[in-house]
């Protein structure tokens, strides 16, 4: 479906304004809201394609930037050294409480939009799959995608490089969905079998899918770009979110 223009929205937080766009479907009534997180560099070009994607498929969809307290409004890292140096350097000087008081600020304004079913998803990609998966910890979070979640198996998110991702997992009441590449250095095989193993101890409800694919298989940018596994595993997540949180009243009574 086509979409309406891209707003730029700006919500309170502990650690001031966060700037949040949101991207919506052109036609009218309620659907249900996904939460997506970038990569280190913020609401880049394929951030954006991503969301569209999303909205498109019939999603109210929501990207808050995760350095609002470091960066002027609207930065977009470049996907470059200085960039890549700049978005790592911040991941670990931002604490981990404020990734947890964004999450919370973003699902509120998402769960009690009118365009929303007040049904929610949560989707990241890189750094933001980690996000994710601890934003998929708040109750009213039915269903989470995780690609590549870098550093939850080794605890490497928020300042001091010490977070408790993975020992609160089972704080995680809905289902997730984790996806990764097996030529991803970032997570490597051992890392893998850590997350699975903590997944399963849990009893939480996933399912998981590894990939013959790099890190950043998913961004449509670069020589990293898998085309065919970003096809599959977006439609993986499409099929996810309509599974758990329906598709809304797209098609209202009065209609």
């Amino acid at each position: 479906m086509t979409l309406r223009e891209t707003e730029a929205i700006d919500l309170p937080t502990p650690n001031g304004p966060m700037r949040t766009f949101l991207f919506r479907p052109a036609a009218p009534g309620r659907y249900p809201g996904i939460v997506l997180y970038s990569e280190i560099f913020q609401m880049t070009g394929p951030i954006a394609r991503t969301a569209a994607f999303l909205a498109g498929h019939g999603f109210l969809v929501v990207v808050p930037e995760i350095y609002h307290e470091f960066l002027p409004a609207g930065t977009v890292l470049a996907y470059d050294q200085a960039g890549a140096d700049q978005g790592n350097r911040l991941k670990t000087e931002k604490e981990l409480s404020a990734y947890d008081a964004d999450a919370r600020a973003v699902l509120a304004f998402l769960k009690t939009h009118p365009a929303s079913t007040g049904k929610l998803g949560v989707m990241g990609i890189c750094i933001g799959g980690h996000i994710a998966f601890r934003a998929a910890m708040n109750p009213e979070v039915p269903a989470g995608v995780c690609f590549y979640p870098t550093d939850l198996h080794k605890r490497g998110l928020g300042k001091g490089m010490n977070d408790d991702s993975l020992a609160r997992t089972a704080e995680i009441k809905g289902e997730l969905l984790m996806i990764f590449g097996r030529q991803d250095p970032h997570i490597p095989a051992e890392g893998r079998v850590m997350i699975y193993a903590v997944l399963s101890a849990a009893g939480t409800h996933f399912t998981w899918h590894e990939f013959n694919g790099a890190h950043a298989f998913l961004r449509d940018e670069g020589f990293r770009y898998d085309p065919e596994i970003a096809h599959l595993t977006l439609g993986m997540a499409v099929d996810f979110f309509r599974r758990k949180l329906s598709e809304g009243d797209l098609r209202p009574a009065s209609a």
